[in-house]
């Protein structure tokens, strides 16, 4: 094999690589996300039927996901947050994946998510604050994102 074919072989097994490396980061970043969304619809002792739907609609939608793909997801991520000890497990790879706005959008999921029964309990409450401040979402605008979901949801 000429030197200029393993050249290209050796470039084509990068690329391979770089895809394989961000298909990994996708899957990582919607476990982590689906798992702190179990979390914010569990954290209060009851996880009913609305709260799981609101999760699998966030979910499907955000992630553009097949039935069969987001049934594994949630399944995988509840595995995955019934293991977890803190939430920096997740919140490290939302900060490593997202950007400020997409940030923001999972602060949004998990208000929508604490809201669909129409109460806020003070333990979803600080689930919701704990992950801004771990994913650098500032105080005024968890604030303002709650107020937006709240006037969306018309509570």
């Amino acid at each position: 094999m000429s030197l200029w074919n393993r050249l290209v072989n050796f470039v084509e097994g990068v690329n391979d690589d770089e895809g394989r490396l961000k298909d990994m980061h996708e899957e990582e970043l919607r476990v982590a996300s689906a798992a702190l969304l179990i979390n914010a619809g569990s954290i209060d002792g009851k996880f009913d039927s609305n709260e799981k739907q609101k999760v699998k609609a966030l979910l499907q939608r955000r992630f553009d996901l097949k039935p069969d793909e987001l049934k594994r997801l949630f399944q995988e991520a509840s595995a995955e947050e019934r293991e977890a000890v803190d939430l920096y497990r997740f919140t490290k790879v939302l900060c490593r994946n997202l950007d400020q706005d997409g940030r923001k959008r999972i602060v949004v999921m998990l208000w929508e998510v604490v809201m669909v029964d129409g109460v806020v309990d003070e333990f979803e409450a600080n689930l919701v604050w704990r992950v801004a401040e771990l994913i650098g979402v500032s105080t005024r605008d968890r604030v303002t994102l709650r107020k937006m979901v709240e006037a969306r949801l018309a509570i």
